[in-house]
């Protein structure tokens, strides 16, 4: 099955597939300084429902978002293209892009980096569309460090019992990964509910509720930006 994800940024991605922002070419001056709509970062364990709200969101206004794609170090799966659905890059090459503070935030997993370029968002501002970053804990904490002045909501599970129950049906876990997952998750919601870290946080028990609610949150965040002179795509 063909990925959301794939879907989103074969939509909407404006960038040639021999290219990389923030690694292999720079954007124009012009857009890098270009004002934009503030990015929106959502957060929350793997299995909260995050997907289900974005696919909502980009179904209610088509022309408002955009995905940044990601660049890592790892190969290609099956499938998987270049620009697409990451930029793939040589270690080195990412590791001096680091260097030279060209991500917004980045983290290894299992011997590969994974990172977010400060180019690829502002790519997507230039458009006049709302950046969405889809990040874990780390992420947050470093994109918060930045100039992006990100609108930060976190996306809360019912209960961890819950969040293990949702992970179990889709069974691409072993035991031990699951474990993996579920500390990990704990760890998150911890940071999630701590005051101050996140803009909103949204509960999301019913799917219904929280999505009215994620929505409800964004739109009129969207329109004090709009109020202040920024040029948003809201329909």
């Amino acid at each position: 099955m063909i990925s959301f994800l794939y879907i989103v940024n074969r939509a909407l991605s404006s960038t040639s597939i021999g290219s990389s922002p923030g690694i292999t070419q720079s954007l124009l001056t012009s857009k890098m300084s270009a004002p934009g709509p503030r990015p929106l970062v959502l957060c929350g364990p793997s299995g909260s429902g995050k997907s289900t709200l974005l696919k909502r969101l980009f179904a209610e206004f088509p022309n408002t978002f955009g995905f940044s794609i990601s660049h890592t170090t790892r190969k290609p799966r099956e499938g998987e293209e270049h620009g697409v659905h990451y930029y793939f890059v040589e270690r080195p090459e990412m590791e001096a892009a680091i260097a030279g503070d060209e991500f917004i935030e980045t983290a290894e997993f299992t011997g590969n980096l994974y990172g977010t370029s400060k180019a690829a968002v502002r790519e997507i501002q230039a458009k006049g569309r709302v950046c969405i970053l889809d990040i874990e804990q780390k992420g947050v904490e470093q994109i918060r460090r930045t100039d992006l002045n990100p609108i930060l909501i976190f996306n809360n599970p019912p209960t961890i019992k819950e969040l293990e129950r949702r992970l179990r049906l889709r069974g691409s876990e072993t035991e031990e990964t699951l474990n993996k997952r579920l500390n990990a998750a704990q760890v998150e919601i911890d940071y999630g509910l701590t005051p101050g870290n996140f803009h909103k946080i949204i509960n999301n028990v019913d799917i219904d509720v929280a999505y009215q609610e994620f929505r409800d949150f964004v739109v009129q965040e969207l329109k004090k930006q709009e109020s202040a002179g920024v040029t948003i795509a809201l329909d």
